[in-house]
């Protein structure tokens, strides 16, 4: 069970492999030199809304008119039969699992002086896009920077496929039932990308605004994609991905004008979930932004080279 979202999902329990990441566990899949991996766990995907209110569960629900509010325990979830106490620990447990996994990651990519960043966001923002535009904009530098890619999706190669084209190198990992990337499988995956020194690598998480945001996955950064036609309160509806993102890319801002959208309000909401959050206004699409997008991204890359040699 996810215990971030309450999903049904267990996560980073029931697999993984025997690399420097942590302690092994075992599960099946099968690759293909494609480099598309499938990882179905066995995961009962229930939703836990289906009860009527004459239960006797320890938690209480707080009623404001229609308006019924779940999750108000310690745990931030609940589970009918299950207490407080237990979903901490299992949550504590899971996340402890996945740690260790991301620790790993983490000094891999430390000793490449790689800078990996976790590109979050709901289905539809334009992630993809985004990301295709920022690789051809990055390959048609002079001295461009190498890049790998690894792309999280419950089903389909479909995104990998449209990376590839661009050029780049990509791995896509199929979840299943699963709701986000976890620190295993991604250092799973950076084992078949054989990662560059001093290289880019971008992570596409699933569309999820949830669950991605409890998991470290070894990134250097959350990077939230937000489209102007998502509402302008959806940081404020999904606060935690918000506040663990360094930078929220406001995206298809090419789309404001037809739109009822005040961008300015969008800034306003990122940044009273998280105030020092660095917002950019962009399109993917028409190009608008996109050179300081990845000027950014130039920053925070010497910055990690310099922070390895300054280690040496």
């Amino acid at each position: 069970m996810c215990t971030v979202c309450g999903c049904g999902t267990s996560s980073v329990e029931g697999h993984a492999h025997g690399h420097e990441h942590g302690p092994s566990h075992s599960h099946s899949h099968g690759h293909s030199h494609g480099h598309d991996h499938s990882h179905d766990h066995p995961h009962e995907h229930g939703h836990f809304h289906d009860h009527d209110h004459g239960h006797h569960h320890h938690h209480a629900h707080h009623h404001h008119g229609d308006d019924m509010h779940f999750g108000q325990g310690p745990a931030g979830t609940e589970v009918p039969g299950m207490s407080q106490e237990r979903l901490i620990a299992l949550e504590t447990d899971i996340l402890a699992k996945n740690d260790r996994y991301a620790e790993g990651n983490r000094r891999v990519l430390g000793r490449l002086g790689a800078f990996a960043v976790n590109l979050v966001s709901s289905p539809g923002s334009g992630k993809t896009t985004l990301l295709c535009k920022t690789i051809e904009m990055l390959n048609a530098r002079a001295g461009d920077t190498p890049l790998a890619v690894i792309e999280g999706d419950q089903q389909t190669a479909n995104d990998a496929e449209r990376i590839r084209a661009t050029g780049a190198r990509a791995v896509q990992v199929n979840t299943g039932k699963g709701c986000h990337l976890d620190g295993h499988m991604v250092g799973h995956a950076m084992e078949h990308l054989e990662i560059d020194p001093a290289s880019y690598l971008f992570i596409e998480n699933v569309g999820n605004l949830v669950c991605p945001a409890g998991f470290d996955l070894g990134e250097d950064c959350k990077v939230a994609i937000l489209s102007v036609t998502e509402g302008e309160d959806k940081p404020l509806k999904y606060p935690d991905m918000f506040t663990v993102s360094e930078i929220a890319l406001l995206n298809k801002v090419d789309l404001a004008p037809h739109c009822d959208v005040d961008l300015d309000l969008y800034e306003a909401n990122l940044r009273r979930v998280t105030p020092g959050i660095t917002v950019l206004r962009l399109s993917a699409r028409t190009g608008e932004g996109m050179q300081d997008w990845l000027d950014w991204l130039d920053q925070r890359l010497k910055a990690k080279q310099d922070s390895v040699q300054a280690a040496e």
